[in-house]
């Protein structure tokens, strides 16, 4: 009895302990969420804090200026055009790469999977400049097309060593089962390979999505006024940031609200592909 007691104490302030750091976790959020419904003038005259004894001071007017905003929703556009090819490529190739690292043999596949591990150490700023001087030949320097090469270029390593991993870990009689059905390389791919590597593909997704959703790095060298995301929009707005204090947080904001919605909507996929291969 007692030490079920014990137990139960131990896990309530465990459970205690878990809801004020999350509550702790989720105040600047909160905080930006508020600051985006008040005006510029009461964001100067006092902290966002001050709306529970003022709840008058909540208003949707900054979200409606912001709908009018070009600068932002070109932005916003542009932020699509650029995390969605970026996400799709990078997972399309390397779950096709995996697939031949894993279980195709051919001549050299241990070095070049080598050399694809020797490229997780290269760090971004490295390639920043030559491909900075190759786009500008190409004529694709300061385009959505360049930002997203760049993207596909530097995700490629990590995902092609973490499908590869996942890829390599499933049962070879599975294979060897559909190779006697007659299936081919292809059909393999497709019926088996791709099904059961869903929750290591889908966490691919989230990863590589949220990191160029986030990205201002590369959108700053890499992309013009035309071609620049929703990041550097809002960059450029701190320069002012006392007047487009409004701006600043609603589309901050805003720019919240996508990955969210594609975290929670993969949120299966992704807990199933931390824990693959944590037990048998």
């Amino acid at each position: 009895m007692s030490a079920r007691l014990v137990r139960l104490v131990g896990r309530g302030f465990l459970h205690a302990l878990l809801v004020v750091v999350a509550l702790v976790w989720l105040v600047p959020t909160f905080g930006l969420f508020l600051t985006s419904l008040r005006t510029v003038k009461d964001n100067n005259s006092g902290g966002w804090w001050t709306v529970f004894a003022k709840p008058a001071q909540l208003t949707l007017d900054n979200y409606a200026n912001l709908v009018k905003n070009d600068t932002i929703l070109d932005g916003f556009v542009n932020t699509v055009l650029i995390a969605v090819p970026s996400t799709l490529l990078v997972v399309t190739i390397a779950a096709l790469a995996a697939y031949a690292f894993a279980w195709l043999e051919f001549p050299g596949r241990d070095w070049l999977f080598l050399g694809v591990v020797g490229m997780l150490v290269v760090p971004v700023q490295i390639g920043l400049i030559p491909l900075a001087e190759l786009f500008g030949k190409i004529g694709i320097m300061g385009s959505v097309v360049g930002v997203v090469l760049f993207h596909v270029a530097f995700g490629l390593p990590f995902a092609i060593f973490l499908l590869r991993n996942f890829f390599a870990a499933i049962p070879a009689s599975l294979l060897e089962a559909a190779r006697i059905d007659g299936g081919r390389d292809w059909t393999i791919f497709f019926r088996v390979i791709l099904p059961l590597g869903l929750p290591a593909i889908a966490s691919l997704g989230i990863f590589q999505f949220l990191w160029v959703w986030n990205d201002l790095l590369i959108a700053l060298i890499f992309a013009d006024r035309d071609s620049q995301p929703l990041t550097v929009a809002l960059q450029q707005q701190t320069r002012s940031f006392g007047s487009s204090v409004d701006v600043i947080s609603a589309g901050s904001f805003l720019s919240l609200i996508v990955p969210l919605a594609v975290f929670f909507g993969f949120q299966r996929y992704f807990v199933q592909g931390v824990l693959a291969g944590s037990v048998k």
